[in-house]
């Protein structure tokens, strides 16, 4: 069996190092706008949820801005490790009550725009082993007032990052995103979509090169075309009933996130930081 615990800390550093990639970019919008917020960053310790001592568990950080333009916008990094619940266990791939054993790394950002004209955006990269080892993730665009040339260059820098690494690989992940960011009980779907993959996995070390360098590409390519998406609308006027629409749709987000994120439900379940987590929550939404 292959230890993976060298590759999961090449994946944390690399992580690590797009979380401070992307706070920056944010950070030189917001002075662009005349705003002088930054991120405030607050690390944490997971707690067991079933063995091993607290020190051996893991953590990560919260970085979190309320700015001009980033409303409220959260970017988290975490490396964790220990032993699923046995509850939860056999939900997780390759994990089982009995080989409960499991570690995670990865980054976690979601950004809720002050301007309604500006889109949301969700966007995750996470490596996962238990007796197997596979990356996932995705980012999807989430706006309240859809533009189609905003949603053709996002699809468009996330379909080159695909076709450099398989040939199906957008067409693929694309419908993914769309069957998973989908709310049932409103029968509508959470934005316009983007990619999303799970299970990518990595049997062996050229494998998980393979993997990586897919997974790194969907961080470059967010990191490329979500800010300049930001630029694009930022300064646009906005009414009083656009506003109401954005915190309408808002609502739609939170039912999203709490009734059918895996993610949101994988934190909760495995002793993740409860402030990190929820920090994907809008901070303000209404219900009609």
């Amino acid at each position: 069996m292959t230890d993976w615990t060298p590759y999961t800390a090449r994946a944390s550093q690399w992580f690590e190092g797009l979380r401070n990639r992307i706070c920056a970019a944010y950070e030189e919008i917001e002075r662009e706008a005349g705003s002088l917020a930054t991120f405030e960053y607050t690390p944490w310790q997971r707690e067991a949820v079933e063995g091993g001592a607290a020190g051996e568990t893991g953590g990560g950080t919260r970085g979190l801005i309320k700015g001009k333009v980033f409303e409220k916008a959260g970017v988290n990094i975490s490396t964790v490790h220990g032993a699923l619940s046995k509850d939860f266990a056999g939900s997780v791939n390759g994990a089982s009550a009995d080989a409960p054993a499991f570690s995670a790394t990865g980054i976690s950002l979601v950004a809720h725009m002050a301007n309604p004209h500006v889109p949301a955006v969700h966007m995750n990269l996470r490596f996962l082993t238990t007796t197997k080892a596979w990356f996932g993730g995705g980012a999807d665009l989430n706006p309240p007032l859809p533009y189609a040339e905003d949603t053709a260059d996002f699809h468009t820098a996330l379909q080159a990052a695909c076709d450099a690494h398989g040939a199906d690989y957008y067409a693929r992940y694309k419908k993914w995103a769309d069957d998973y960011f989908y709310i049932p009980h409103r029968q509508c779907h959470r934005g316009v979509g983007g990619i999303f993959y799970d299970h990518l996995e990595s049997a062996d070390e050229a494998a998980w090169e393979a993997n990586f360098a897919f997974t790194q590409a969907v961080g470059e390519a967010f990191l490329a075309v979500f800010p300049m998406l930001v630029r694009r609308r930022m300064e646009a006027g906005f009414t009083a009933d656009e506003k109401l629409r954005q915190l309408e749709w808002r609502g739609r987000y939170a039912e999203f996130n709490l009734v059918y994120d895996r993610g949101t439900a994988f934190g909760l379940k495995t002793g993740g930081n409860i402030d990190a987590i929820l920090m994907s929550l809008p901070p303000e939404a209404v219900w009609s």
